[in-house]
């Protein structure tokens, strides 16, 4: 072989080892829980949101993969915690409500207080863990 192949070849691995470090980082804060206050002076009336107790809400749609995935561990959080609401918004169907609360990728997650304020948000497949603890803090 060649040295000037050796240099093509060389190359190219680098460039691939850079596009997986590159698309690693961008990937990696997926489905962590964030503190959110972003869209605190936003009508949310008409989502169905608990005024009893907090509502994890998140945005789906048919054609998303991942939203399956977030719907298993929506449903098993509010399956252990029966004082949490669950509301599911299909982005399609309601695109008015994504662009209110600033949702610009699937599947986004968004965990209300009681009353009506956003205090976390994910986007991505959060853990189960991870939701638990947000949504106990805000039952206390």
């Amino acid at each position: 072989m060649s040295s000037s192949w050796v240099l093509v070849i060389a190359v190219l691995v680098a460039a691939l080892g850079i596009a997986f470090v590159v698309g690693r980082l961008l990937t990696l804060r997926a489905g962590l829980l964030k503190s959110s206050q972003d869209a605190a002076d936003v009508d949310t009336s008409d989502l169905g949101l608990s005024t009893t107790g907090p509502t994890i809400l998140h945005f789906t749609a048919q054609w998303c993969g991942p939203c399956a995935g977030v719907r298993r561990v929506v449903e098993q959080v509010c399956g252990e915690l029966p004082e949490v609401a669950h509301v599911e918004i299909d982005i399609d169907a309601n695109p008015e409500a994504a662009r209110r609360l600033s949702v610009l990728s699937l599947p986004t997650t968004i965990v209300f207080d009681r009353g009506g304020r956003p205090r976390f948000r994910t986007h991505g497949v959060p853990k189960a863990a991870d939701l638990r603890s947000a949504v106990e803090a805000l039952l206390a």
